[in-house]
């Protein structure tokens, strides 16, 4: 056992710990430890790789010593533990593995509670069971765990960032079984003529007790106005950030106000916290929160709210923030414009999703919302954003051309594959067959392979010239690419300007001059229309055409269409497209258009109604068709494994395995669950299947952990699935995987519901369990394709170990799907 130092504070304050008070609040920091690396590599794509991990799963990891070699790497050299300390600020630093473990102990003379908590970390493992990160070194990631008597043992993921940030750990064990944390807060703002009575805040619930807390409330009295929420089940030994709803009418002056905060349960007091909140005056920028459809979970938008309004609706300029930024600093950056509103979503995080995935999803909400609430000119929208939000922007104007009138982004590198957010592949660069399928996942992230896109907007590119953290290149790389084919672009290198050079980084006045000479042409004006995208689901309508289905997922689909309304014709040509999408509203009632498409016989059709649609399938010739059913894929539902972590889903964890099964299921759903609200300012529920019901989670995203023998969830949501996963089997169709160390991500239609989907995580028995534990799935940008199979030997060989992976046909179906094995 490797001995480590510590340090008490005590206060003289009753600890209960599953109901049995003691006399001191204790906080041991860790300070001596064991570290070893590299020995793992966790990217943007499907494949990772983990050495370490692999000893632990198959149980071959030896208790760490000083000197021992714990693996060999790639080059054969043994890779040793070797003793660290902490520095003066009790960080693990100096010596710091990169890409490795750090490994500390405690020696505990009973079994009790405490809460632990590391930060500048991946993820950990404690006592073998997983959990959250605190990547950005934020501080509060508080992780609520049982200490067994004796030793236990705490293996924690370190990364690149680790190394200059450093790692700290300590255990404390707190005075109340229940509690609020203040110190990762979601808060509106009382906005001045704007009706308070029912904002929505969020703070932490923390569990230490060994029961779920239900019937839980928030109740909050700001100036005698009180407000009673409801909180849904925090589980045992977690926390849970929650929402609750607060009262501020009738405050008029600018300034903090004090609000009390009380959790009960049945007339029972678990806390009571002091919080305040803040009233903006006139004109000033303001948060504004909502309740989001991807989670149910409280998150917020800022507002520069228009300088003079007149009466006319206003412009709507989105602003996308930089990694680390709130957004509400990106809405002060800028100077409030008596021309429009702008509005500044959140990512859900300062740093986020890169602004793909959820962190997309959040900005279409807020944009949703924003127009909704501010009834913009829809000839006047447009797009801006600084370094993450200059990638944000690049990304969001490539993927939905037809939003905006013009972008504008500012020191913004264009793709992630080629920043040092990501593990440097580019899409479809692989060595083998597989790993290209899997690295075209990621497709709709290459923004390169989107630019015809941006044909239809106004560009103007501003980067300063002397820029040490995204380098002016990025913006010169844009410059020449758009030089190609793109007339209507603006350029300006700031002389001498850093990565942020003050509020003109983002607030010049050349781009809000540039903004007011575009406008967005109403859809009867475009008669030109040249379009690409990677996924229907993301991206599918440009105009009055739309890209329904593929013949080959995630590869691009383009149209290039021009219309003549005069001589009633559309033609063009279309690539990898398998259903496409024509709206005729400009066309009269009693017209024929005449059709043609790839130099295939003319499609004449007589319009029936207005505002008709026609739908054209591709076979060896296009011809009219149906629209689409909705158990079909489509815009609305188009596979791969990430999309159905949306529509406010559900983790439902295995309690019908062994016991170490169903052990390993509610720990991973936990560790998702962690990952996800650190990641996303998320909550979910975390239920049992047993809790699982088809009417009351209604039209939800289901995530599954364990398999058909495991999990009662499973039958009624995938019976008819073709990927079947029970113990000691995986089945792909008629093909088979036998084995108890074969693991499985997938994705699959809800059969009772037009929108929502469900994902598997689990494996054919606990070894295949553990070796889907990498949680780089919630990384922004990062590719997975609709099903992957793969075996414990992934952690050790990469891509070898992946044995099926693929997509299904646009009937769902293998058949006429897309299958690599190897």
């Amino acid at each position: 056992m490797h001995k480590l130092s510590f340090v008490w504070s005590c206060m003289i304050i009753g600890l209960l710990l599953f109901g049995n008070p003691v006399s001191a609040q204790q906080t041991y920091t860790f300070s001596e430890g064991l570290i070893a690396g590299p020995c793992h590599h966790y990217g943007r794509e499907a494949l990772y790789t983990d050495q370490l991990t692999y000893l632990l799963f198959r149980n071959e990891l030896k208790t760490p010593a000083a000197g021992q070699t714990v693996l060999t790497d790639k080059d054969g050299k043994p890779v040793t533990w070797q003793a660290i300390k902490t520095d003066q600020e009790s960080k693990f630093k100096a010596g710091l593995a990169q890409d490795g473990y750090l490994y500390l102990t405690y020696t505990a003379n009973e079994a009790k509670t405490a809460i632990l908590n590391v930060s500048g970390h991946s993820m950990l493992y404690f006592n073998g069971a997983p959990h959250g990160g605190d990547a950005y070194a934020s501080g509060w990631m508080y992780i609520p765990i049982v200490l067994k008597k004796g030793l236990n043992e705490i293996l924690v993921r370190t990364a690149s960032f680790s190394r200059y940030q450093g790692i700290t750990a300590k255990l404390t064990f707190p005075d109340k079984a229940v509690a609020l944390s203040t110190e990762d807060m979601t808060l509106p703002h009382i906005v001045h003529g704007k009706t308070n009575d029912q904002l929505w805040g969020a703070m932490v619930v923390v569990n230490t007790t060994a029961l779920p807390l239900k019937d839980l409330q928030i109740k909050t009295s700001l100036q005698g106005k009180e407000y009673t929420t409801i909180l849904p089940v925090v589980p045992a030994l977690t926390t849970r950030k929650v929402g609750f709803r607060i009262n501020a009418t009738g405050i008029q002056q600018k300034g903090e106000y004090p609000v009390k905060v009380n959790l009960q349960a049945k007339g029972k007091v678990w806390d009571e916290k002091e919080i305040k909140l803040t009233a903006t005056g006139a004109g000033e920028q303001y948060i504004q929160t909502f309740t989001s459809k991807i989670d149910g979970s409280i998150q917020y938008y800022a507002v520069a709210p228009q300088a003079q309004p007149d009466g006319k609706a206003p412009a709507l300029f989105l602003s996308v923030h930089g990694a680390g930024v709130e957004a509400i600093g990106q809405a002060r950056a800028y100077e409030p414009k008596n021309w429009g509103v702008l509005v500044a979503p959140t990512n859900r995080r300062p740093r986020g999703f890169n602004w793909e995935d959820w962190g997309r999803l959040d900005a279409l909400e807020v944009f949703g919302m924003a127009k909704q609430e501010f009834k913009p000119d829809p000839e006047h929208i447009y797009l801006t954003g600084h370094s993450m939000g200059g990638h944000g922007t690049w990304y969001l104007g490539a993927t939905f051309p037809g939003n905006w009138a013009a972008i504008a982004p500012c020191a913004g590198y264009p793709v992630l594959s080629a920043y040092g957010s990501h593990d440097g592949k580019i899409p479809e660069s692989g060595t083998t067959p597989m790993e290209n399928l899997l690295l075209r996942a990621s497709n709709p992230s290459n923004v390169i392979s989107l630019a015809s896109n941006y044909k239809a907007l106004g560009i103007y590119v501003l980067h300063g010239d002397a820029d040490p953290v995204v380098s002016v290149d990025y913006a010169r790389q844009m410059r020449k690419l758009l030089g190609t084919f793109h007339a209507d672009h603006s350029y300006y290198e700031y002389p001498g300007g850093s990565h942020w050079y003050g509020n003109e980084s983002v607030d010049w006045k050349p781009i809000f001059d540039f903004f007011k000479w575009h406008k967005i042409p109403a859809d009867s004006a475009a008669n030109v229309i040249d379009f690409t995208t990677a996924n229907p689901a993301i991206s599918a309508t440009m105009r009055w055409a739309t890209i329904v289905q593929q013949n080959q997922a995630l590869k691009y689909s383009r149209i290039q269409l021009q219309r003549n309304k005069a001589s009633h014709k559309i033609s063009g040509v279309t690539e990898n497209i398998a259903l496409l999408k024509l709206d005729l509203a400009d066309f009269k009632q009693g017209d024929t258009v005449h059709i043609t498409l790839d130099s295939l016989p003319v499609i004449h059709h007589i319009v029936k109604q207005s505002n008709e649609q026609l739908y054209l399938s591709k076979g060896a010739s296009w011809t009219k068709a149906e629209a689409i059913k909705t158990i079909q894929k489509g815009p609305h539902r188009n596979g791969t494994f990430k999309e159905p972590f949306n529509n406010q889903m559900v983790f439902v964890y295995a309690t019908g395995g062994t016991a170490p099964e169903n052990e390993w299921a509610y720990n991973k759903a936990r560790y998702d669950a962690e990952t996800w609200y650190y990641r996303g300012n998320g909550a979910v529920d975390v239920i049992s299947d047993k809790e699982f019901d088809l009417k009351k989670y209604k039209d939800r995203g289901v995530i599954i952990y364990g398999n058909a023998s495991t999990n009662k969830a499973w039958k009624p949501l995938l019976s008819d699935c073709p990927i079947q996963l029970s113990n000691g089997v995986a089945k792909l169709g008629d093909k088979e995987q036998k084995g108890t160390d074969i693991g499985a991500y997938f994705s699959w239609p809800r059969p009772d519901s037009p929108i929502a989907s469900v994902a598997v995580i689990g494996g054919t028995g606990l070894a295949g369990m553990r070796a889907s534990e990498a949680n780089q799935y919630f990384s922004g940008g990062s590719g997975f394709p609709d099903f992957m199979i793969f075996t414990t030997d992934m952690l050790k060989e990469g891509i070898k170990g992946v044995k099926m992976a693929g997509f299904f046909g646009n009937d769902w179906s293998l058949k006429n799907g897309e299958i690599i094995n190897q």
